[in-house]
């Protein structure tokens, strides 16, 4: 369940929502990754203490925990309820690193393809004309230059296949 920003503001002090408020939709855009990578650490720090203050509330209101007294903050009355703010937090800092690894990936990925593509279009054509005949001993092979052709391994051997079909056609129907 989604929680307003106005109603975060209103049960988090000041240092808290400051660290969750670079974590909303505008914001979150123009934050580097490096900082969202220190952002994750400190976020499952305050959802787990609040995680904690919350389960030990609910022990103490059912009668199976001492009362810890003063040892925490006043703020511990809404303790699910600032946990459920962490934990969308978190979910978004999440959510941002792996959108911003999918397009860095993406990135990478389009860029290996286009090299890719060069590479094999580049070597279907002789790049640049032999040197010529040079004095030494003897016969020099004389390059070609047509286009180098690929044939698939599919079509290798696909005539004497064929062949070798027909002839057996041709003796199951003599026998």
């Amino acid at each position: 369940m989604s929680v307003a920003c106005k109603f975060e503001r209103s049960i988090l002090n000041h240092e808290e929502y400051e660290a969750i408020r670079l974590t909303h939709h505008p914001a979150i855009y123009g934050v580097e990754v490096a900082e969202l990578e220190a952002m994750r650490p400190r976020l499952r720090k305050m959802r787990d203490k609040e995680r904690t203050v919350g389960r030990h509330k609910q022990r103490e209101s059912r009668g199976k925990a001492d009362a810890r007294g003063t040892s925490f903050p006043g703020t511990a009355a809404h303790a699910s309820e600032r946990k459920q703010v962490f934990a969308a937090a978190l979910k978004r800092v999440n959510t941002e690193l792996r959108r911003q690894h999918n397009l860095a990936a993406r990135t990478a990925h389009v860029e290996a393809a286009r090299k890719a593509l060069a590479l094999h279009r580049a070597a279907n054509f002789t790049t640049h004309p032999p040197a010529g005949a040079t004095a030494s001993e003897g016969m020099a092979p004389k390059p070609s230059e047509r286009r180098r052709k690929i044939i698939a391994g599919a079509k290798i051997g696909r005539v004497s296949q064929s062949t070798k079909v027909a002839q057996a056609v041709r003796d199951a129907r003599g026998a």
